[in-house]
C-alpha cells in the first residue's frame, strides 16, 4: 500500500526517481537533478527500501519459422490449490555433481549486461539459472530488447498522460495517476520476444511477477463510436542513434480487437516483482498481453487511438509480421493474426553427475506457451522421443514449469536435442520446426 500511494503521488506531482544500468556497477539510482556523476539525493520524504527492488536482435539473424498453426482456445487448466505438493522422485539424490555441460553453437554472449544502444540495445537473461527456487527472473537479469529512450524527457512529460483519440466521443488525456488505484496483481508471467533465437543462446525470455492496470477498465473508460472496432496502443519511440543497418523500424505500436485485449487478461503494467517498473522495461507504464510475444507489449504507453477495420498496419506491425507468423506482410491490420506463443520446451541446463559410479546426465528444461495443459512433452536424442518427468505437474500456461530427464548416452559425440508435445489439440508452431532444438558434445 505505501509503494502504491507513492507510485499514485509521484505521478500526479511530476516526481521522479530514475532506475538506470550502468555497465561497470549495475543497477544505480539517481534522481533528475543528479548528473551522471551522482550528487546529493533529495529528501522525497519515503523510505526507497520499501520501493526498491520487443523487435529481433537483427544482426545475430533469424532462422525461418515456418508455417502459422492452428491456435488453441482452451482456457488454461490449473490444479486445485488445496492439494498437497507433489513428492518429486529425484535419481540423483545421494550422487555426485561433476560439471554443467556448456550447449554447443551460438555467440559468445554476456548475460546480464546492456549492450549497444537505442533501438538495438540488448540484454540477454542466462536461461541455465532458472530453477525450481528461481522462477522468476530478477529485474536486473530480466531480458531488454530496447534500452530506455535517450528522447524521452521524463521531466517534461509528468505527470505523466496518455492520450486517447481517434474514433471516440470523448478525445482527450488520461492521468496515469487517475488510473493507480485500479492497479492490482497482475500474475506470473513469460515474455518471449518474437525475435529471440539460438545465436543469443535464447537469452531473449524471462519471467516476472506482474502488477498492473486491466485494459478492459481503461476501455471501459472509452465512449466508442460504432465503428471503432479496434485499438491501436502506442508508446514513445524516438532515439537519437540510429539502429545499425536499419534492423529496427521506428514506430511502437500494435492494433488489437478489445475482444483479443481483454479475453489474454492484458493490463497496464506499473510494477514488476514487486518494484516500481523500471526504465528500460517501460516505465511508468507498459502493456502486457499474457501468452504473446513481447513485441506487442509496448514500453512507455503514450496513446490509446481508437481506430476502424480498414486501419493500416503500424510499422511495428509490419517489421515483425514474419517472426509473429503471418501469412506474409499484410496491409491492413484486421489481417494480421493473433502474435501468440504456441506451446514449446527446451533444454536449459545439462549437468554431469556420477551416480553409484556410474556417469548419467541430468537435463533440465522449461516448457511454456500455448493455451492448455499438457502431458504429452518428449525428448529425442536422434534415436526417438521418450517422455520428460514433469514434476509438478503443469499448472498453467502463463509462465514457465520446469522438467527434467535422466540421460545416459551410449556413445561420445555431438548430439542434437529436440522436444515434441504428443497431444495433438495442443498447437506446437516453432517447436515442430526444431527452432529450439539445443546442440551438445559429450
Amino acid at each position: 500500500m505505501r509503494r502504491r500511494q507513492f507510485l499514485h503521488q509521484m505521478f500526479a506531482a511530476g516526481t521522479l526517481i530514475y532506475f538506470g544500468c550502468d555497465a561497470e556497477d549495475g543497477i544505480s539510482m539517481r534522481t533528475p537533478d543528479m548528473g551522471p556523476d551522482g550528487g546529493p539525493q533529495p529528501d522525497l520524504g519515503v523510505d526507497l527500501g520499501m520501493i526498491d527492488g520487443g523487435a529481433p536482435d537483427a544482426a545475430m539473424g533469424d532462422p525461418d519459422q515456418g508455417p502459422q498453426a492452428d491456435q488453441g482456445t482452451d482456457p488454461d487448466a490449473s490444479l486445485d490449490p488445496d492439494m498437497p505438493p507433489t513428492e518429486c522422485a529425484d535419481v540423483f539424490a545421494g550422487g555426485e555433481y561433476v560439471e554443467q555441460v556448456p550447449f554447443t553453437g551460438g555467440d559468445p554472449i554476456r548475460f546480464h549486461e546492456p549492450r549497444r544502444q537505442g533501438w538495438d540495445g540488448r540484454l540477454y537473461t542466462d536461461l541455465a539459472l532458472v530453477d525450481d527456487d528461481r522462477l522468476v527472473t530478477p529485474n536486473d537479469e530480466f531480458y531488454i530488447r530496447t534500452l530506455f529512450p535517450d528522447q524521452l524527457d521524463l521531466d517534461a512529460m509528468m505527470p505523466w498522460q496518455i492520450e486517447v483519440s481517434g474514433l471516440v466521443r470523448n478525445p482527450g488525456r488520461i492521468a496515469l495517476a487517475d488510473l493507480m488505484d485500479l492497479v492490482e496483481p497482475m500474475g506470473t508471467h513469460v515474455l518471449e520476444c518474437s525475435g529471440n533465437g539460438r545465436r543469443s543462446h535464447f537469452g531473449l525470455m524471462s519471467a516476472a511477477e506482474w502488477s498492473g492496470i486491466p485494459i478492459q477498465a481503461v476501455l471501459d473508460r472509452l465512449d466508442r463510436l460504432p465503428e471503432g472496432t479496434r485499438i491501436e496502443i502506442s508508446g514513445f519511440d524516438e532515439h537519437s542513434v540510429p539502429s545499425a543497418g536499419g534492423h529496427s523500424t521506428p514506430g511502437a505500436a500494435w492494433i488489437f480487437t478489445p475482444q483479443q485485449l481483454i479475453e489474454r487478461g492484458a493490463f497496464f503494467a506499473t510494477e514488476m516483482n514487486g518494484e516500481i517498473l523500471p526504465l528500460d522495461h517501460g516505465f511508468p507504464v507498459r502493456l502486457y498481453v499474457p501468452g504473446w510475444y513481447g513485441c506487442v507489449c509496448i514500453k512507455w504507453v503514450t496513446g490509446i487511438r481508437v481506430v476502424d477495420e480498414d486501419e493500416p498496419a503500424t510499422s511495428q506491425m509490419i517489421e515483425f509480421a514474419q517472426r509473429t507468423h503471418q501469412d506474409g506482410v499484410p496491409r491492413l491490420a484486421r489481417d494480421f493474426r493473433a502474435a501468440d506463443m504456441h506451446q514449446a520446451a527446451m533444454p536449459i541446463r545439462i549437468e554431469r553427475w556420477l551416480v553409484e559410479g556410474r556417469p548419467a546426465f541430468r537435463v533440465i528444461g522449461i516448457l511454456w506457451g500455448g493455451f492448455r495443459t499438457t502431458e504429452g512433452l518428449h525428448i529425442n536424442f536422434g534415436d526417438g522421443p521418450v517422455p520428460v518427468d514433469v514434476c509438478p505437474a503443469m499448472q498453467g500456461n502463463d509462465t514457465w514449469t520446469i522438467w527434467t530427464h535422466v540421460w545416459r548416452p551410449d556413445r561420445p559425440g555431438e548430439y542434437q536435442i529436440h522436444c515434441s508435445i504428443d497431444d495433438d489439440s495442443v498447437p506446437t508452431r516453432r517447436l515442430d520446426t526444431g527452432f529450439y532444438d539445443r546442440f551438445v558434445a559429450v
